[in-house]
């Protein structure tokens, strides 16, 4: 998937906040996602962990070593591989660590840099762009994703991140109508 600066300003806007039930491309991937604890607080996580890498997408020079990380929250850079404090990240993302790896059959937790990096406009294995999040149950969130209407892309970057933020068991991607999207958007305040 290609990422421009225009197509990273509009997914920085989504991240924040809901977007328009007739602006959605005609179809969207579904990932069905059950959570530990609150479904409308682990939305809120998850897009606390996108927001600043999104962000970087649109304004971060990929061409340095490192990238800035200061507004990645704490317990998602202490979460990832090679981390001093991993041990002192909540319970929610040790166990989201262990539940990607059983996920991915033993994929290793990813490196905050390298995660970053994903986000760069002109890296093309990030195969997504977030589109919203709705909660289907208490604790039941469903996150769905700009693919460009492919059933399979580049998504474990986006599965590290769900997982992390408390995911019990991630099931997805499928490809559904948008008009999917837009009824449950439709039927519930803005998580």
């Amino acid at each position: 998937m290609m990422h421009t600066s225009d197509s990273l300003a509009a997914e920085l806007r989504r991240v924040r906040e809901r977007p328009d039930a007739d602006a959605a491309p005609p179809v969207l991937s579904l990932f069905a996602i059950d959570v530990a604890g609150d479904a409308a607080a682990y939305v809120e996580r998850l897009r606390s962990v996108l927001a600043p890498a999104v962000r970087l997408g649109c304004t971060a020079d990929f061409e340095q070593e490192s990238l800035p990380v200061d507004e990645v929250p704490g317990w998602f850079a202490a979460v990832g591989s090679g981390s001093e404090g991993e041990e002192r990240a909540p319970q929610f993302a040790r166990a989201g660590r262990e539940a990607y790896a059983e996920h991915t059959g033993g994929g290793r937790p990813w490196d905050l840099q390298d995660w970053l990096y994903r986000f760069d406009p002109d890296e093309d294995s990030r195969g997504w762009e977030w589109w919203d999040a709705t909660v289907a149950g208490p604790s039941r969130v469903h996150v769905w994703v700009d693919s460009w209407g492919e059933s399979f892309f580049g998504c474990q970057d986006l599965l590290w991140a769900a997982f992390t933020a408390g995911a019990v068991r991630v099931a997805g991607p499928t490809v559904q109508k948008a008009a999917v999207w837009s009824a449950e958007r439709n039927s519930q305040p803005n998580p």
